[in-house]
């Protein structure tokens, strides 16, 4: 058996718990941090006991501080949701050294170039690896209990600088298993994550459920007109990366490859994923990261995408505008990591350079 990798996972949620648990049981040491601290308090009183795809009770290392978490880790993973992505990659960049690789499960608005050009004021340079979408799916429940719902057979990534991706790809073949696929670039794994426009067809079409709390079926409540709004939002991803000359997963094989059901409508993979049981609860609050996370850190990147490459998502933009509309906030403006690149100074092919070396600018002074 290979030497247990020491992994320092920044979140505390379903996905850092699901992850945690998943390489745990390949024979590696996890330690988990929640920036606010609470997200760990129950590991103090008890160990992290997944339930579901994954039966495991163990107790995981807990840091402290951002710089505990580095300091005594080969490797990071940020396993949190997007808005929280900025604040993080603030946080544990200081402390960043030769020789560690960062994992961004899952990528979102181009926060390897953020991180990238922060090390690089640094003079620190280091690999970092983006996935276009998480290794697990699964929901904290109460105490420090996970119910994993999926390990993902196939996962996208891509690793910046491009030079660095064999060995990367090697360390997360290591660490969770032979499971991904290399896709061309940041700007591929940004169009590789699925989740924020089916969230968005999802959560438009639900939204009274979510607001009045009920329990409901996700997968049953994709229903045929939403499944097609479902696949009629795919067309636009799939036509910006035709456009930009990328390869991009189908949102039929996500489905297919995410929760191993038959090729077949969106509708009827859900409704299948509904009989086996894992068609998964959809939110029971409006305060969703269907909504806060996936309008402003992944709606809006396709749509900034869409229209420098001449192809504009209209259905995502009327997406932003709506939820917007309903939730009296500018979801547009909301996103952090792209305000800080300030992405209307570059062009298309400045962010085609980007999406290989990580750098958007020869100097990281625009970055704050």
């Amino acid at each position: 058996m290979s030497e247990a990798i020491r992994i320092g996972i920044a979140g505390a949620g379903g996905i850092a718990f699901g992850s945690a648990a998943l390489l745990h049981q390949h024979g590696h040491d996890p330690m988990l941090w929640s920036p606010s601290g609470a997200g760990t308090e129950a590991l103090k009183a008890a160990p992290l006991k997944a339930q579901g795809v994954i039966e495991a009770e163990f107790s995981p290392r807990v840091a402290a501080s951002a710089k505990q978490l580095v300091e005594e880790n080969d490797v990071l993973m940020i396993a949190l949701p997007a808005y929280g992505h900025k604040a993080v990659m603030d946080a544990l960049a200081p402390h960043i050294r030769e020789g560690q690789q960062v994992i961004i499960s899952s990528h979102a608005s181009l926060g390897a170039v953020y991180l990238m050009q922060a090390l690089a004021a640094r003079n620190v340079h280091v690999p970092i690896t983006a996935w276009g979408t998480t290794v697990v799916t699964g929901r904290r429940q109460d105490g420090p209990v996970v119910q994993v719902n999926t390990v993902r057979t196939l996962v996208d990534l891509c690793t910046v600088p491009e030079t660095r991706a064999d060995c990367a790809m090697a360390v997360c073949q290591r660490l969770f298993g032979d499971r991904f696929r290399s896709r061309d670039g940041l700007l591929a794994i940004s169009l590789s994550n699925l989740n924020p426009q089916n969230h968005l067809g999802i959560a438009l079409c639900n939204i009274t459920r979510m607001e009045q709390g009920e329990v409901w079926s996700q997968g049953r409540n994709v229903t045929p007109k939403v499944g097609r709004l479902l696949e009629q939002l795919d067309l636009e991803r799939l036509a910006i990366a035709e456009t930009l000359g990328l390869s991009v997963r189908t949102i039929f094989e996500h489905f297919h490859l995410s929760f191993h059901v038959p090729i077949a409508s969106i509708s009827e993979m859900n409704q299948q994923m509904h009989a086996q049981g894992n068609g998964g609860t959809g939110p029971a609050t409006a305060d969703s990261r269907y909504v806060t996370e996936d309008v402003p850190y992944g709606l809006q990147l396709t749509a900034v995408l869409g229209r420098l490459a001449g192809k504009p998502a209209t259905l995502h933009e009327a997406g932003i505008a709506l939820f917007s509309a309903m939730y009296g906030v500018d979801f547009a403006s909301e996103n952090t990591l792209l305000n800080a690149l300030k992405l209307d100074c570059f062009s298309l092919d400045d962010l085609r350079q980007a999406a290989r070396t990580g750098m958007l600018q020869t100097t990281p002074d625009m970055v704050s």
